[in-house]
């Protein structure tokens, strides 16, 4: 699957998403990948046939994981960011920020997705001193394929940001898949 949507809608390394459905629970039906927590750490533990490969944080627990780090969030920003999933890839040294976004109607999620440039450099201040690279990724459902969301879309590409329809590859995150 190419990042931006196009293409591998069939392929198997990919986790597909739906309608209040999140990361892990889809990481965890992924053969050879368990979710577990990891002893004295902040997250969850993402093993693939039992290996370490990432950690997951959703909402505040990725602030507790900054705590571990001796960063105090409230230096650096003045307001929390509560990411739905932040996956820590730790060969890649990149923090993944994975927001779904899921729409039937046209609502404020519209204008939500024009936020991804300044969340990314949001993130980014937080965890420059522990020398991790920051992605923040949209996971949109087929709704944002219609000719109204072009320009949004391409203003997402063009601050660095990404966005993928309904499926998020792994090996794009750094993750193996065999």
């Amino acid at each position: 699957m190419r990042l931006g949507g196009v293409g591998g809608g069939s392929t198997a390394t990919g986790l597909t998403f739906e309608r209040d459905v999140d990361f892990q629970s889809l990481l965890r039906n992924v053969p050879g990948y368990e979710i577990k927590p990891i002893l004295g750490k902040t997250g969850d533990g993402v093993y693939f046939k039992g290996a370490l490969v990432a950690r997951c944080f959703k909402k505040h627990s990725f602030y507790k994981y900054l705590a571990e780090h001796g960063i105090d969030w409230t230096k650096l920003i003045s307001k929390k960011l509560l990411p739905d999933d932040a996956l820590l890839v730790i060969v890649r040294e990149t923090l993944f920020i994975i927001e779904v976004k899921y729409q039937q109607v046209a609502g404020s999620v519209d204008e939500k997705l024009q936020t991804c440039d300044f969340k990314r450099k949001q993130y980014l201040k937080l965890v420059a001193n522990i020398g991790l690279k920051v992605e923040y990724v949209y996971v949109l459902n087929d709704w944002f394929k219609a000719k109204e969301y072009h320009d949004v879309l391409g203003y997402i590409h063009s601050v660095n940001c990404h966005y993928v329809f309904n499926k998020l590859p792994l090996p794009w995150l750094g993750l193996p898949t065999a």
